[in-house]
This record gives C-alpha cells, sequence and structure tokens, in this order.
C-alpha cells in the first residue's frame, strides 16, 4: 500500500475495529501482498486500482495462495483483512462495494485446544518455591490463570487497584476495551494475599518508583510482560512433565473445560472467558464428548470388542 492508504488503514483497524496493534499490522502485511498480485495480474501501474478489483480478482488470489499451499486459518486471515480494507475504501468513498464480503471463507480444520487433566493442573499449580519472591509470584500467576480463565494480555494488566478480595472477585479489561467482573476461588485469593504480602513487596524495592501499579510485577518491579509470563509458564510445564504444547493460554482451556465438566453452563463461561459469541465456546463441548469417549473405553467391558 501506498505510506499514506497504509497509516490511515492501519488507524482504521486500531481506532475503529479495535483490532490489536499485531493483527492490525498482520492485515497491512496482508493487504501488501494482495498490491503485489494484482502488479502481477494488471501491471504496476494498476495495482492500486481498487474501483477495478472484483469478486473474481479476489477468487483469483485466493486461488494463488491455495496453489502456493498457504494454509486454510491464514488464507482466511488474508481474505478477512480484504474484507476490513474494502469495508475502509467504502468508509473513505473510494470504492462502491465489498467484492471480498460475499468470498467464501475457507472450512476450517477443527483442532481441539490443549487443556490439563485435574491432576496434571494440581502439579502445575505446586511448581513454583514460594520460599522465594518469584515463587510467590508464580504461584499467584498460575492459581489466576486457572481460577479466572483470563487471557494474559488481561492478567499482566492488571492493576493492585483492580482487586476485591473479600468479593473473591477482580475487574478485567478485555478485548475492544471491555470491561467484566472474573470470580476466583479461595486458593487463589490466599496466593494472592501471600504475594501481595511479602512477594510483591520484594519485587518493588527494585523498582524507583514505589508507586507501581501493576499487580504482577518482574525482576525490576516493573509491570511484567506477556512473554515473562509464557517463560515462567514454560518453565513450570517442563518440570511437572506435563504436555510441552501447554501453554499460559491452554490455561484458558482448562478453566472452561474444567467448569464445563463440573456442571457450568455455556452461557455462564461465555460470560467469565469474556467472549462476544456463544459460538466461540461450543468448542469445550467437543473437549468434554472427547474426555466422555476416553471414560467410556477404559470402563466399559466391551468397548474395545
Amino acid at each position: 500500500m501506498h505510506a499514506a492508504w497504509q497509516d490511515a488503514f492501519l488507524r482504521y483497524l486500531t481506532d475503529v475495529r479495535q483490532l490489536s496493534p499485531a493483527t492490525a499490522e498482520a492485515y497491512a502485511g496482508d493487504v501488501n501482498q494482495f498490491v503485489d498480485f494484482l502488479a502481477g495480474l494488471w501491471g504496476e501501474e494498476r495495482a492500486y486500482d481498487w474501483a477495478g478489483v472484483d469478486y473474481r480478482t479476489i477468487r483469483s488470489f485466493l486461488a494463488d495462495l491455495a496453489r502456493r499451499r498457504y494454509s486454510k486459518a491464514t488464507v482466511a486471515r488474508k481474505l478477512a483483512a480484504l474484507r476490513s480494507l474494502f469495508r475502509f475504501l467504502l468508509q473513505e468513498g473510494v470504492v462502491q462495494q465489498n467484492p471480498a464480503k460475499i468470498a467464501p471463507t475457507p472450512r476450517q480444520d477443527a483442532h481441539l485446544p490443549e487443556y490439563l487433566y485435574a491432576d496434571e493442573m494440581e502439579a502445575l499449580l505446586q511448581a513454583p518455591d514460594e520460599s522465594t519472591a518469584l515463587g510467590q509470584r508464580d504461584r499467584a500467576i498460575l492459581e489466576m490463570l486457572y481460577a479466572t480463565g483470563v487471557r494474559v494480555s488481561e492478567l499482566v494488566a492488571m492493576d493492585v487497584a483492580d482487586l476485591q478480595l473479600d468479593q473473591r472477585q477482580i475487574r478485567v479489561i478485555g478485548k475492544g476495551n471491555r470491561e467484566r467482573v472474573v470470580l476466583m476461588g479461595g486458593r487463589a485469593v490466599q496466593a494472592l494475599r501471600r504475594y501481595l504480602s511479602d512477594g510483591r513487596e520484594q519485587l518493588l524495592r527494585g523498582n524507583t518508583s514505589p508507586a507501581e501499579e501493576a499487580l504482577f510485577l518482574n525482576n525490576s518491579g516493573g509491570r511484567l510482560s506477556v512473554r515473562g509470563v509464557q517463560q515462567r509458564v514454560n518453565k513450570y510445564v517442563l518440570e511437572t512433565a506435563a504436555s510441552s504444547r501447554i501453554t499460559p493460554h491452554a490455561l484458558r482451556h482448562t478453566f472452561a473445560t474444567h467448569m464445563l465438566d463440573g456442571g457450568a453452563d455455556l452461557r455462564s463461561i461465555q460470560a467469565l472467558l469474556g467472549h462476544r459469541s456463544l459460538s466461540t465456546v461450543g468448542i469445550y463441548t467437543h473437549l468434554t464428548t472427547e474426555r466422555m469417549k476416553q471414560v467410556y473405553r477404559s470402563a466399559h467391558p466391551l468397548a474395545e470388542e
């Protein structure tokens, strides 16, 4: 894209669509790839002829991606980027229609998310050494992730003032700047109280600004990053011999799966996870179905006959 168009498009994605900067940059890269495709199809002089793009042009681009063996998920994202582009161009009066809107999204292969069984989760929770400040922090992080099902980005954005420990809840700012309240159990509250009274105070000494508001701190007493949480979770996953594919986000799946196993309804899980659509939560019914199959195969005498 021309620099001016790209800057305006990026602002539209982040300010109007409220996409994350990383997603906006990815979309911009996808559009640039589409521009290269148009240049090869029509010549450099028509590479930005947005009004000349029709449904067949979009289909030709998607077919080219398929021939180059892009995954279905990647093709779907690039199509989403083009839909956003032409929605933006419609708003700007540059085009009269959105040719990407009617192009079918590639059917995705179903991939069930990774999650931990209850005993595996318990082993992971017990892994941090709570005699240290970092161990207390990490125990509180793991307990919080499992108790609330929050995203890691939501976790690191939490401030101490967001906590309401007496009510066993915390205020969370999720995707699209949407606010919600999530709940936690007694063990998570206990871990947080210990960390706040001891571990966090020790970590805060490394910060020249004693007014740091972040709930979870790094070694220097500043706000812990998403990457920092990922590294610590990976460390404990390896120590407890859990699946190497378990990530902090997998603890969110674990929360939802265990809630459903325990009798929670999908609407409640949807609200706790902060999802807009109930269909997004439907994946967890597949998880519990898979577990039922495993139990049946192991428990029924004739299951393998």
